[in-house]
């Protein structure tokens, strides 16, 4: 089936940086739409960064574009996120998802169909 294992989520302060993995196992990367969402405690789920199988990453934001990178490598078959100068908000569980391979589109208003179980990254002011 088509699965997702993210990892790299950490205890960190104010001002570090991290990298999040997603490993794709039962597809390949390259052919789906995908991204990386997250959710705070108490609070909706959000997307974050989005990279289509041909075209440019896209940012929800100034502010993630300014300190998110998402990429792939397909050799890998592995999703990543870098962020950078991290802030106590960015305190969350961090997503990986995929769009179907056959659907059309790939932007925050598209359907994710597949998604990993998350992991966790806390930012200590």
């Amino acid at each position: 089936q088509v699965r997702f294992v993210e990892s790299g989520g950490v205890s960190v302060q104010a001002g570090g940086s991290l990298r999040l993995s997603c490993a794709g196992s039962g597809h390949t990367l390259s052919e789906y739409c995908v991204g990386w969402f997250r959710q705070a405690p108490g609070k909706e789920r959000e997307g974050v960064a989005i990279i289509g199988r041909d075209g440019s990453p896209i940012y929800a934001n100034s502010d993630k574009k300014d300190r998110f990178t998402i990429s792939k490598d397909n050799v890998q078959n592995t999703l990543f996120l870098q962020i950078i100068n991290l802030k106590p908000e960015d305190t969350a569980t961090y997503y990986c998802a995929a769009r179907g391979p056959r659907l059309v589109g790939c932007n925050f208003a598209s359907r994710f169909n597949y998604w990993g179980q998350g992991t966790q990254v806390t930012v200590s002011s």
